[in-house]
């Protein structure tokens, strides 16, 4: 499975709520997140950063949207190879 460093997202959303004078809560962190970030990844990197302003690596799965892709690609690679398949098939048959 692909995986997204999401590290320094979360850096910037931390510290623009420290620049905004915001204690970083796991909702307002949620909120801000383009990257859908597991409840406890968000917990354990908040108390990261309030205890040593640090940002432990954080990393999610990859959008699903590759993924349908590469199913769409793979159905249709299908597709193809049956049609080639049938085409040597009627080709034997005529021998």
């Amino acid at each position: 499975m692909l995986t997204k460093d999401v590290s320094e997202e979360l850096r910037a959303v931390l510290e623009g709520l420290q620049a905004q004078g915001k204690e970083p809560t796991v909702a307002l962190v949620k909120a801000r997140m383009s990257t859908s970030v597991p409840m406890p990844a968000l917990i354990t990197t908040i108390k990261s950063w309030k205890s040593a302003n640090r940002i432990p690596k954080i990393e999610v799965a990859a959008s699903g949207q590759p993924e349908i892709d590469r199913v769409s690609q793979l159905e249709q690679q299908v597709l193809d190879l049956t049609a080639r398949i049938t085409a040597l098939e009627a080709q034997l048959s005529d021998k």
